[in-house]
């Protein structure tokens, strides 16, 4: 992407610039056998309707700290890029506790409510759906996320220097953040046009990088596969060829 690029915000709106039809993340849950496929256009219009929903509806402001509750799945990547948007610091696995707001899962919403502040559920269910009941003292994301704007404008400009992810013990900025992405897609070989495979959780650094950051970086594609462990030999040889994967990093 442009040399330019210092914060994954400003990846996502070169990569917009450069190809908005392409795909960037497709998403698979080999348990529900859910297949999801979201293109540079559709994926940063999720990201401005997020973004919108946390500086507008939630108030949160540069440096404050959102603890994300999620596992690797493609609405856990609009949340970050979303994070990275307004100067949100995005603690993965985060303490609920300490954070000025959190975004859970259906499966940590008990973790969640140690939260004093603002506290986003997703259901994570196909298609983006909704909690068939709301969880008591969550905003449902399905619910408020759809009536955000399209376009996204911060009240402030993010500062490439501040803090803005966390994950597994390590701290980056946005600018280290993009530098360490653009490294680990220069040691995996990826180019403009790269499909990267994974079965990573989010979790950890490497999770993050080649399940969205590195290709990113570098003007590629993600493959993001949630319970991969299901497939057989078979089926994975046949998700490769399928999805014209060239790197992969299961």
């Amino acid at each position: 992407m442009n040399a330019s690029d210092r914060t994954p915000a400003d990846l996502l709106r070169s990569a917009l610039a450069a190809d908005p039809a392409r795909p960037l993340v497709t998403f698979y849950d080999d348990a529900t056998g859910e297949r999801v496929e979201l293109s540079v256009a559709t994926f940063a219009n999720w990201v401005a309707k997020t973004a919108n929903l946390l500086q507008g509806e939630l108030s949160a402001e540069p440096g404050d700290r959102l603890a994300l509750l999620l596992p690797a799945h493609w609405q856990s990547a609009v949340w970050l890029l979303a994070c990275s948007s307004v100067g949100v610091v995005a603690e993965v696995q985060g303490d609920p506790a300490s954070a000025d707001l959190v975004v859970s899962g259906p499966d940590s919403l008990d973790r969640a409510r140690a939260c004093r502040g603002e506290r986003i559920a997703l259901a994570l269910r196909p298609l983006g759906g909704r909690f068939p009941q709301v969880p008591e003292g969550f905003a449902d994301y399905a619910v408020e996320v759809p009536g955000q704007g399209d376009r996204f404008a911060p009240f402030a400009p993010v500062d490439p220097a501040a803090p803005a992810l966390t994950v597994a013990g390590i701290a980056l900025t946005a600018d280290q953040l993009v530098g360490r992405a653009r490294e680990d897609a220069a040691r995996l070989g990826l180019v403009p046009g790269s499909r990267v495979l994974t079965g990573h959780g989010y979790d950890t650094w490497e999770g993050l990088s080649t399940g969205l950051f590195a290709p990113l970086a570098a003007g590629g594609s993600v493959v993001l596969c949630r319970n991969l462990e299901r497939l057989d030999p078979q089926g994975l040889a046949g998700r490769v060829e399928s999805e014209r994967i060239t790197v992969n990093a299961v």
